[in-house]
């Protein structure tokens, strides 16, 4: 367990071991969030974002056709410079 405190300002020092946990560094975000028992929950929200980009992109690739790098590089041609 790691107890932090909270300044006249509002503001919290995160305890480095959950900082190395969460992948933190200086200017990092995080992300509090409340789950429906009443538990807080505190994310990395890089992290988070990553993760529900990676979500939202599940399955594009088969459904684009792409299975291969040689797909990614002929597709990034068409888009950088209109081949087909």
């Amino acid at each position: 367990m790691n107890l932090a405190k909270i300044s006249a300002n509002g503001q919290i020092t995160v305890p480095v071991e959950i900082r190395r946990l969460l992948g933190l560094k200086s200017g990092d975000k995080i992300l509090f969030f409340q789950k429906q028992n009443g538990e807080v929950v505190v994310s990395n929200a890089s992290a988070q974002a990553i993760r529900r980009a990676q979500a939202a992109f599940t399955g594009a690739a088969g459904e684009m056709g792409i299975s291969r790098e040689d797909d990614v590089q002929a597709l990034v041609d068409e888009v950088r410079y209109g081949k087909g």
